[in-house]
């Protein structure tokens, strides 16, 4: 088996055992890196790569979009329901029109959302213990 194989595993076994925040993390950390090789597919001229990507990377802020409380989350789940729908709009447009300024414009949003979250994490994780 390669190492390959066991780093894979290593990834299955973190994800299955995430909490909640530190899930949310991976799944934003997944969508910038996709975007970032979407981007760098783009300057290749590599279409095919870049399809791929961006598909994964609307895959997961759909995925955060459809997990929203809107009970608990209030104002703040209707934000960043029009920031997630923003940047879902922005990579198709992305895909049809081979933009990277689109791409780049879906990263830095994606970037500063992270940020937030790694932030709430922290002091979420500070009051527990």
């Amino acid at each position: 088996m390669s190492n390959n194989y066991g780093a894979n595993q290593y990834k299955q076994t973190s994800i299955k055992t995430a909490n909640p925040g530190a899930l949310l993390i991976m799944l934003y950390e997944a969508a910038i890196r996709n975007v970032k090789q979407a981007t760098l597919a783009l300057d290749k001229k590599d279409l095919a790569a870049k399809g791929l990507h961006i598909g994964k990377a609307h895959d997961i802020i759909n995925e955060l979009n459809n997990t929203l409380n809107f009970e608990v989350g209030g104002e703040i789940a209707m934000n960043l329901e029009r920031l997630y729908n923003f940047m879902i709009e922005q990579l198709v447009q992305a895909n049809i029109e081979n933009s990277t300024t689109k791409l780049i414009a879906v990263q830095k949003v994606l970037e500063n959302l992270l940020e937030g979250w790694k932030g709430a994490v922290a002091q979420v994780s500070k009051g527990i213990k």
